[in-house]
């Protein structure tokens, strides 16, 4: 995908230095492979093919100077990213607004099951008015998207790396592109899928790469 333009500024003065922020969904999970919904439910973890995919995301990222790892602190993601790190010198940062939404009673279920269900097809077909159990999970994760944008570009070095879940980095491109919470399910990423956005010194970002999987199916690719 060619580099997008810039979107509105995501912190409210300006940068010391441009950064690169790279952004991982993790690999394949026990829940993923029998099509639950997962939520912000830590029952999932990754499947022997998962960790695969984080060794070799691993090795496409190995040319890449990271200041600092961020992940989600569930377990299926950590996992991911303990592996993906390895290797490096620095530890592994947890933010808690990296979590996937919270998406109550569904979470668990099969989707074919949920879509049965008014509350699961409302998820799937209009997501950015979905409420469930008191709570609106794409508000949430486009809250915590863009308090986790400030996050990241406050901290300390220019080259960051990200490992989070599949709604949360939906969110995450959507706020960085100005794009309203309609627009939620206007991009997918992958398990192991790599999103990669320069930041300019005012703060904007830049959409380099969208869900960049190459590196899953050849060796020899490197980012």
């Amino acid at each position: 995908m060619a580099t997008a333009g810039p979107g509105t500024a995501l912190v409210n003065h300006p940068l010391e230095y441009e950064k690169t922020v790279v952004f991982v969904r993790h690999g394949m999970t026990t829940w993923n492979e029998q099509k639950r919904i997962q939520g912000d439910s830590d029952l999932s973890i990754l499947t022997p093919f998962g960790e695969k995919q984080a060794e070799l995301t691993r090795n496409a990222l190995s040319r890449m100077p990271f200041d600092s790892c961020f992940t989600s602190p569930i377990k299926r993601a950590r996992k991911f990213a303990e592996l993906t790190w390895s290797g490096r010198e620095r530890p592994l940062i947890p933010m808690h607004t990296l979590k996937e939404a919270h998406l109550g009673w569904l979470q668990g279920m099969r989707q074919d099951e949920a879509l049965q269900t008014l509350e699961g097809s409302h998820w799937r077909k209009s997501p950015s008015d979905f409420g469930i159990g008191g709570r609106y999970p794409v508000k949430e994760v486009f809250a915590a998207a863009a308090a986790t944008w400030q996050d990241i570009l406050e901290a300390p070095g220019q080259q960051h790396l990200v490992v989070t879940h599949k709604s949360i980095l939906r969110a995450l491109i959507c706020v960085s592109l100005g794009l309203p919470a309609s627009s939620f399910r206007a991009f997918d990423v992958n398990n192991g899928g790599i999103c990669t956005f320069r930041v300019n010194t005012k703060g904007e970002a830049m959409l380099a790469n969208l869900n960049q999987t190459a590196h899953l199916h050849h060796e020899g690719v490197f980012y």
